[in-house]
């Protein structure tokens, strides 16, 4: 994760999320920054990720809710996910996570 509107984003431990798709169903896990463990599924529709999750925070809290993601390339060919979303705060929130390359 490279932003929130949610939350400050950890420069040093951000958020990471791993996901996995197989015939347009996807599921996956993240962790890192506030988060001690998340779990989220959901399905693709060409290039739009719809999603529900829940994580389990480093302060022992739980949050739960859906996200609707947006699948794009940035200019140096890097895919980037634009990601609308209900806060803790029930505040609507965007997020923004792009892919890590080896």
């Amino acid at each position: 994760m490279v932003s929130s509107t949610a939350s400050a984003v950890s420069t040093t431990s951000p958020s990471r999320f791993h996901y996995r798709e197989d015939r347009g169903v996807i599921w996956g896990e993240y962790t890192g920054d506030t988060v001690s463990v998340g779990r989220f599924s959901g399905y693709r529709e060409r290039d739009v990720l719809h999603v529900s999750f829940v994580h389990l925070g480093v302060d022992g809290s739980t949050t739960a809710g859906s996200a609707t993601s947006v699948v794009s390339r940035n200019l140096d060919g890097v895919l980037e996910l634009t990601e609308d979303f209900v806060g803790p705060d029930g505040g609507d929130h965007v997020s923004v996570c792009r892919e890590v390359r080896a």
